[in-house]
């Protein structure tokens, strides 16, 4: 179609800044799990939105943080090499919170990168810490285009997108109309069995924890089995995990059911079972196993 416009946008920012929010609300869909605990988002994410304009197939990546481990480093290597990946950057900015030394460094490896960016201060709706033109000067990107957005009410996303739209190049339509994302129906469930995890335990032990998903498998009876597995570090982390008789683990259940089934649009006999793979974070075969490690696009 002339005159249509198709390209790769990759969404970068540091943890908490609200690029899963944003990107679920541009869908229209909940695709990514959020959570107001940091690096939530381990790995790359193609979320896909058709316009009459254009398709853009954003790129939602881990936020840029100073790594703890070598699942830290991993998911540092896959937001920056999306660099390689896109057509244009968008740097997403949580303006209640003050410039600092993080952003600083964002802003100069979006610099490096040579591509174009367009810079979103999100949350909008809430008094800023600094300017926009204040910000960007510091920076040292004073001449960088922007836009107020707040993705949690969804001011500036017509004009995020219209901006977005001209920025792609002319192409065709990569992907049929109706979907939303690259990823399957498998990693989105277990997404939101970790999503229940970050939002019902306490302290440390969410960051120490994966989903392995088993079975998922459509009974005669219409409802779905589904078995996964969530991993820990540390017996002493089981333990707490699963709670006292099994409390916290049944909590864990019902809130990723609930999602699960919303997403499913079916009823689910959901069987949830926690193991210990130690240190699993710092295991580059685990982390290979667990997908963490991506293969060379």
């Amino acid at each position: 179609m002339k005159g249509y416009r198709s390209g790769f946008i990759g969404v970068i920012g540091r943890p908490n800044v609200g690029k899963s929010t944003l990107l679920n609300k541009l869908a229209g869909e909940k695709l990514l799990i959020v959570s107001p605990k940091p690096q939530t988002t381990r790995e790359r994410i193609r979320v896909i939105l058709t316009t009459e304009r254009a398709q853009l197939i954003f790129y939602d990546t881990p936020g840029i943080h100073k790594p703890l481990h070598k699942l830290g480093e991993q998911m540092n290597k896959t937001a920056l090499t999306t660099f390689k990946l896109v057509d244009v950057l968008l740097w997403l900015v949580d303006t209640t919170q003050p410039p600092g030394r993080g952003d600083a460094w964002v802003a100069e490896a979006l610099k490096k990168s040579g591509l174009p960016v367009l810079v979103a201060f999100n949350k909008s709706d809430l008094k800023p810490a600094c300017p926009p033109e204040e910000f960007l000067a510091q920076m040292g990107v004073a001449d960088w285009p922007w836009v107020r957005v707040s993705a949690l009410t969804g001011e500036g996303l017509p004009e995020l997108l219209a901006r977005l739209e001209e920025a792609v190049p002319e192409g065709p339509q990569y992907y049929p109309e109706e979907m939303l994302t690259d990823r399957s129906e498998s990693f989105i469930i277990g997404e939101y069995i970790r999503e229940a995890v970050l939002h019902l335990a306490e302290e440390e032990i969410p960051h120490s924890t994966a989903v392995v998903m088993e079975e998922i498998k459509e009974r005669p009876n219409g409802k779905v089995y589904i078995r996964a597995s969530i991993l820990v570090e540390k017996d002493s982390q089981k333990k707490i995990l699963i709670g006292r008789e099994g409390s916290l683990l049944k909590q864990i259940g019902q809130l990723s059911r609930a999602q699960i089934e919303k997403f499913l649009e079916k009823p689910v006999y959901l069987d949830l079972w926690v193991k210990t793979r130690k240190d699993w974070r710092d295991s580059l075969p685990a982390l290979r196993e667990l997908g963490y490690i991506e293969r060379e696009e």
